[in-house]
Formats: C-alpha cells, structure tokens, sequence
C-alpha cells in the first residue's frame, strides 16, 4: 500500500511537472513568437510605406502598372525605384543612386531577398483590387476582397488612388522566423525536460522521506494487530511525526486496556472465589459434622452470599454504565437532602470506628437533575471507602455540598492516611487498590470508585479526587442543576 501511495505521488507530480512545462512553452512560445511577429510587421509596413513613393512615381511615369512585377522582383527594389537624376535608368540596379540621392530612403538597406528571407512578399493591386504583382509570383491575376485591400497601403498619385500595397507572409520553412520558432520551441523543451527529470529525481528523494515513517506506521500497525502491544515509531514536529506520536498514544492504551483486561479477568475470579470459597468450605464443613449448623454458622454464610451478590451486582452496574445502557430515573431533586441522609445513615457507623462525621450544606441549594437512589449509591460509595480505608481512631469523615460553577457539588473528606501521588490518576480504574495485598478489610472489593465514576458521568457530571499524603482525601461530585 506504501509503495502505492510512492507510485501514485510520484505520477501526480509528474503530471504536474508536464503540465506546467507545457504552460511554460506555449506561453513562452506565445509571447516570443508574438513579440517577433509583431516586429516583423511593423518593420514590413515601414518597408510598404517607403516604397509607396517610388511606387507612385513609377505610376506616374508609365501610366500604368505593366512591368512593376520585375521592380517589385528586384533584390534592391526596396531601396530604389525612381529613375536617377542623371537620367533614366537602364536597369533597377542603377535606380539605387538615384534614390540614394533622393534622401531619406538611404537607410533602407534591406532587400527584397532579406525579406523573403524573414517570410515577408509585397503584393501590388491595382485600384480595382486585382494583383499585378507579387514579389512570391503567386497571387497575380488574383482579385482582392476589400477587407483584404483594407490592411494594405494605398499608393496615390494626382490625388486618385491607383493601386494599394501589401505585405504578406511567406510560409518558408528555411525561414529565419520559423527557424527561431523552432530554436525557441527545442530550447523550451530541453530545458522543460532536464528541469523535469531534476524535479523527479528530488521529488523522488523527498516522497521517500516522507513515506517512510508511514512504512514503519504500517509495519508496526501489522505487528501490534499480531499481538505485538510494545510496537512504537520514531516521532517529529510535522504532520507525520502528530500521526505517529497518536500512534503511539494508541499502542500505549492498547497495552494499557490489555493489562487492565487481564487483571479485570483476574480480579474477578479472585473477587467471586473468595465468598464461594467461605461458602464451599462452611457447608462441606457443616455437612461432615465438623461444624453444627447454628444459626451464627448460617450468618456467616449468608453474609458472605450477600457479599457475592453485591459484587455480581456492582459488576453488572458498572458493565452497563460504561455501555451507556444503564437506565436512570432522573427527576429533580435536592442534592443537599441526599448529602444529609447518607451522613444520617452512617452516623452509627463511624462512632464504631471511632471516628466524627460531621455535615456542612449550604442552604437554599439549587436542584439538580438525577437519580437520587443512583446519586445516593454514589455518596454510600465514598462514604464506605472514608471509613474502611485506613481511618484511624479519632479521625473526621465530613459530607458537604454547595453551590459551584457548572452545578451543585457534593464532596467527601475524611483525615485518613491520604494517597500518594503516583497513584491518584488510578483511584477510579476497576478492580485498583492501593493496598496490593489486596486485603478486601483494607481496600474493598475495588470496584466502588469506578462504579462512581460510571455513575457521576452518565448524570453529565464530574467526578475528581484530592489527596495529600498524610492529610486525608476529598471526593467531589458535581452534578448539572435542574434547569
């Protein structure tokens, strides 16, 4: 597929490299040609306006246009025409001087061959418009339309139009305009194609530079799709270099998804044995007689089926929360009125262990749009993990709520031991526990804050955590106000 991608560049830029090449050429040929053409012109039509008064005067001597066809025919027929003064000229060659004499015409140095030679004819027709003579000796005899007479140069004598002067083109090929077209048009092309092949050989060069990070994306996309989650690519500041650092922010996750994959796997199987084992072994116990089945026995087991089942149930919120499928009664309701009956439910509770609980709600609190048995499973959550992770005699767990931007805030503070800061970016992933002995006394099952979290975001709320070690924890919820 990479290589494909270096074909299909490099055709493109090819293909650009053509067409501006070709642009170049026609517009270069375009211009050159059309600068020339028009210099030849201007030079022709100055050459048709000096020789329309020799033209006239030959008129004017003969009365007629009979033989003008042998004068305009004459290598030097552009530089003389009249007769010289020392008397009639045998000859065109002896009309040089006497139009040499005449004055102004003496710069007129081009002749007739020098202009056939640059593609220009002069072409003579009479006042009705038929040709009676052409320096090409092709036209004679030819009746000219009037839009063709009306480029021309009249020639005039006594005041009466008597003939009218053209200068056309010639199509010679040896000529020296169609010579310089042609010198124009190879040395555009020579130069379009050596720049051609010089723009393929560095685009060549720069495309491989540039599809080769995407070879080694490919390469380690195959190798992470065959299970190779340590696959990484070389990084830069372009566009390439920003896909290849998401790449490997990609990697990272998946390796990252596929650990907490397995310990998920793990956990669970250790967090569903644990129960089942206690009930296992208490009934084999109780049914080999070496335990009696009084009703402390049968406690105990049942406590322990309610552990199991409040593990499969937390599993199978936290399943459908992070799937978007939990279904939520939302209703308004008061967050403070929540904050206050869980702080009221576990009152007893933290006396047992020896520790205050104590309540600051602000009064007159907006409503919110919740759940409230969902919202008051959360606030059990972080009340539970207050007192059961490592709350000492004579600490203070404190519920509040208040109003914050962007809604109502409820928190939980307790003055535990607190949670270092390498570990607070992982307080609310299933199945972490900071104690790694994984003492469930000490540390819960280790599904309950990220089962708050799932919760807090599927009301649209937020959920975070401050912790110095040492100083406690606060747990703050923010929940959207009913509006």
């Amino acid at each position: 597929m990479v290589r494909s991608l270096w074909f299909k560049l490099m055709g493109a830029f090819a293909l650009v490299i053509l067409v501006g090449v070709a642009i170049v050429m026609f517009a270069t040929l375009r211009t050159t040609t059309g600068q020339f053409d028009l210099y030849i012109s201007q030079q022709g039509q100055s050459w048709a306006q000096s020789l329309v008064p020799s033209l006239a005067d030959y008129y004017t001597r003969t009365g007629s246009w009979k033989n003008v066809q042998s004068v305009l025919q004459s290598p030097t027929s552009n530089v003389t025409l009249a007769p010289s003064p020392q008397g009639p000229s045998t000859g065109v060659g002896g009309m040089m001087g006497g139009m040499m004499g005449q004055g102004g015409m003496g710069n007129m140095v081009m002749s007739n061959d020098m202009w056939a030679m640059m593609g220009q004819r002069l072409v003579l027709a009479d006042a009705s418009g038929t040709v009676v003579a052409d320096t090409a000796n092709v036209m004679v005899g030819i009746h000219l339309a009037d839009n063709e007479l009306r480029n021309g140069t009249p020639v005039s004598t006594n005041g009466r139009q008597v003939g009218t002067l053209l200068v056309a083109t010639l199509d010679v090929p040896s000529s020296p305009i169609n010579q310089f077209r042609r010198s124009v048009s190879i040395s555009v092309l020579i130069s379009g194609g050596i720049a051609g092949v010089i723009a393929l050989l560095m685009g060549s060069l720069l495309f491989f530079q540039v599809t080769r990070p995407m070879r080694r994306l490919s390469q380690a996309a195959q190798n992470i799709a065959a299970g190779d989650l340590l696959q990484r690519v070389p990084t830069s500041d372009d566009e390439v270099g920003q896909m290849a650092h998401s790449f490997n922010t990609m990697a990272e996750s998946l390796q990252r998804m596929e650990q907490q994959r397995q310990n998920m796997v793990a956990d669970i199987a250790h967090e569903l044995r644990t129960p089942l084992s206690v009930i296992q072994s208490n009934v084999e116990a109780m049914l080999d007689g070496v335990l009696p089945a009084s009703p402390e026995e049968l406690e105990s087991i049942h406590q322990e089926a309610l552990l199991l089942n409040r593990l499969i149930g937390d599993l199978r919120t936290l399943s459908l929360a992070e799937a978007g499928q939990l279904a939520l009664d939302k209703q308004p309701i008061g967050l403070g009125d929540v904050v206050a009956r869980v702080a009221e439910k576990y009152r007893l509770r933290a006396e047992e262990h020896g520790a205050a609980l104590s309540v600051e709600i602000e009064p007159r609190l907006p409503q919110v749009l919740a759940d409230a048995a969902r919202v008051e499973q959360v606030l059990v959550n972080l009340v539970e993990n207050a007192l059961c992770y490592g709350l000492s005699s004579g600490g203070r767990v404190t519920l509040g709520a208040r109003v914050v931007p962007g809604g109502v805030e409820a928190w939980v503070n307790d003055t535990g031991p607190g949670i270092v800061p390498e570990d607070l970016p992982h307080v609310f992933e299933r199945f972490w526990r900071s104690e790694k002995s994984r003492n469930r006394k000490t540390g819960g099952s280790g599904i309950g804050l990220a089962l708050v979290k799932q919760l807090v975001e599927a009301h649209g709320g937020r959920v975070s955590v401050e912790s110095t070690p040492g100083h406690g924890a606060t747990f703050r919820i923010v929940l959207p106000t009913a509006s």
